[in-house]
Formats: structure tokens, C-alpha cells, sequence
């Protein structure tokens, strides 16, 4: 009997499937991190966009009009917009963009993002990372 030698053996597929399983376990984690920071930028220019039209408009503008209440505009939203009323500390208003909550952004650190008329940004984070200054890692790209 003459043996094929064009096929794959047991040893070799197993190497394969370990190699790739190796680059997998690093580069998912990666792109992970990647799509987070593209939402949060997506957040951080639609919190900027809304400033620009409610300073447009006139600070009493009483709520986001569609398609700029959410971050994308347009599709499924990962992060939803909301006018906040003006108070002594935010000044003439203060805008949120919080995680939807069954979005892919509900659990990230950075939660809720805030752009005040001032210009002033921040986060207002709950959970276990309620103390944590984020704001420095979560804005660096905007």
C-alpha cells in the first residue's frame, strides 16, 4: 500500500488550531478595546455636536431633537442624549450621554459622559468605580 501524502495529519491540525487559538486569545481583547473607544468617541462628538445646536438655538432649549438624542445619529443607539436643566454649578446647561442600558456600553468605566455650557467635561460613573477619576482616559481622543 502506497500512502497519499497530500492530506493534513491529526498532529498538524492540531498545531494549526493552537496557533490560532494563541493569536485569538490576544487579538480579541483588542478589538474589544478598540470598539469601546470608537463608541466613546462617537459620545464625545455627539455630546460636542449638541452643544453647537443648543448654543445655536438658545441655552432654553427645552430637549435634543431626533436623530442628535443619541450617539450614532443614526442606527441602533449605544448611547443616549439628554439636555440637563441649567443650575448654579453646570451654568447655562449641561449636556449627558449615558450607556443605553442593554447596549454594549453598560458596564464601561467611563459611564456617563457630561459636556457643561462652560466647556467643562467629565463622568459621572456609578457602581464600584463611583471614586474613580476617568476622566483623562475616557476624553483623550476628543
Amino acid at each position: 500500500m502506497t500512502r497519499n501524502g497530500r492530506a493534513f495529519t491529526l498532529l498538524e491540525m492540531m498545531i494549526a488550531l493552537a496557533a490560532a487559538a494563541i493569536v485569538a486569545a490576544f487579538a480579541v481583547p483588542g478589538w474589544r478595546n478598540q470598539i469601546a473607544r470608537g463608541h466613546r468617541i462617537d459620545a464625545a462628538a455627539a455630546l460636542y455636536r449638541a452643544a453647537q445646536f443648543v448654543d445655536a438655538q438658545s441655552p432654553s432649549v427645552a430637549a435634543l431633537p431626533a436623530g442628535m438624542d443619541q450617539a450614532p445619529p443614526a442606527g441602533r443607539a449605544v448611547y443616549r442624549l439628554t439636555l440637563l436643566p441649567a443650575d448654579d454649578a453646570t451654568g447655562a446647561y449641561a449636556i449627558a450621554a449615558a450607556p443605553v442600558e442593554n447596549g454594549p456600553m453598560r458596564d464601561d468605566a467611563c459611564g456617563t459622559f457630561l459636556l457643561e455650557a462652560a466647556g467643562t467635561r467629565g463622568n459621572r460613573v456609578a457602581g464600584a468605580n463611583a471614586g474613580a477619576t476617568v476622566v483623562r482616559d475616557c476624553w483623550r481622543d476628543r
